[in-house]
């Protein structure tokens, strides 16, 4: 099995790569932007040996698969990676990327293109060494995680029900562990509507829809219950045309977090049984999950205990633990596929000009990997 000081021999690679990988920008709502760095992972990959295959979409930008099959075609490892970032372009010229200490910074490096990096430089070395696993290996990279997956989950689905063990490369938690529960994600508009009057000579013949957006505001706040790890955030509120004017629309977008199935349900319930507080207004809700849960069950258990007897075979104690953040793993776990997630690299404030990863992270997180991938 290749070990940590193999890869700490390949840091320099892993960072010309990630840099690289980081000066091509590649901002989710940017298309053109996007299909330039899913043509660039391309490239390496058919340098590995991969036969490539290129998902096109009309308005997100493409997706990447890489494909090396021995073996048949069943039982194979599914790694997903997204190249999409949050980052508009020209972020770089703000934000360059830069080497500190042990940092590298700049715009999408922890999230998460030191993961693509690092499967690239583990595949290759897999190669190089003649260690490459004898069950086939689906690499793939998506456009779109950072604006909900809504083009790739379809292929996610696909291929994740074709592989014996999914690995998502998202960045593991601060202090290395990987991620072995994640929240579900749902998404409601509230819309409240009244009836317009003038605010001044015939206010009382108006019905405030603002108004009756702030009561309901007020109740589903209510609904976070910490104890059960749901959450419940209004985080947009709009409504009026004019303060002379009585408002008759008004509309708040919230986000739901939940741990499980049945959690969801118990608040899509709540949210759909709401009913207007005053006289002459209506409510209306809108609503659906956008990620399922990813919970803690045996198969997580048991696929997590395996990986961690993998690490310790490198020398390598990983913990476990879990986030109130989505990811494409999500979409996996409701198919009885055995996932894993959080296996990037170690660093820090993603979605931010602080965004970081530690460059002294890189050899073990690349060789826990390559290490998953052939002796699973």
């Amino acid at each position: 099995m290749l070990s940590i000081p193999d890869f700490t021999q390949k840091t320099p690679d892993l960072l010309v790569l990630l840099k690289q990988l980081v000066e091509i920008e590649s901002p989710s709502t940017d298309k053109a932007a996007v299909d330039r760095l899913g043509a660039f992972v391309a490239e390496q990959l058919r340098h590995l040996g991969a036969l490539v295959t290129v998902d096109e979409q009309t308005t997100a930008g493409n997706h990447v698969v890489g494909r090396w099959v021995t073996g048949g075609e069943q039982d194979g490892i599914l790694l997903l990676c997204h190249m999409d970032t949050v980052y508009d372009l020209g972020t770089l010229a703000r934000q360059p990327c830069r080497e500190r200490d042990d940092k590298l910074t700049g715009p999408g490096v922890y999230d998460m293109k030191a993961s693509i990096a690092m499967l690239l430089i583990a595949l290759a070395e897999l190669r190089k060494k003649k260690q490459w696993p004898t069950r086939p290996i689906t690499a793939l990279f998506t456009s779109d995680e950072e604006i909900g997956s809504t083009t790739s989950r379809p292929l996610i689905e696909r291929l994740a029900r074709e592989a014996a063990l999914v690995l998502c490369l998202e960045p593991c938690l601060e202090d290395g562990s990987l991620k072995t529960w994640r929240k579900g994600i749902g998404d409601f508009e509230i819309i409240a509507r009244g009836v317009a009057a003038h605010a001044g000579a015939k206010h009382e013949r108006g019905r405030n829809a603002i108004e009756e957006l702030a009561h309901q505001v007020l109740a589903v706040q209510r609904f976070t219950d910490y104890a059960a790890g749901t959450t419940v955030n209004v985080g947009i509120i709009s409504g009026g045309t004019r303060s002379n004017v009585v408002p008759d629309e008004a509309r708040a977008q919230v986000d739901v977090r939940v741990k499980t199935a049945e959690a969801w349900e118990q608040i899509r319930e709540r949210m759909e049984a709401l009913k207007p507080t005053l006289a002459g207004t209506a409510v209306e809700v809108r609503g659906h999950l956008n990620r399922p849960p990813m919970p803690r069950d045996e198969r997580m258990i048991a696929t997590f205990q395996k990986a961690q007897t993998i690490a310790a075979s490198l020398g390598l104690n990983i913990g476990e633990g879990g986030t109130g953040g989505g990811s494409d793993a999500n979409f996996v776990a409701p198919l009885g596929v055995p996932v894993l997630d959080g296996l990037g690299a170690q660093g820090d404030h993603a979605h931010s000009e602080r965004e970081h990863i530690l460059i002294s992270s890189l050899p073990e997180r690349t060789a826990l990997l390559a290490g998953i991938v052939s002796e699973w």
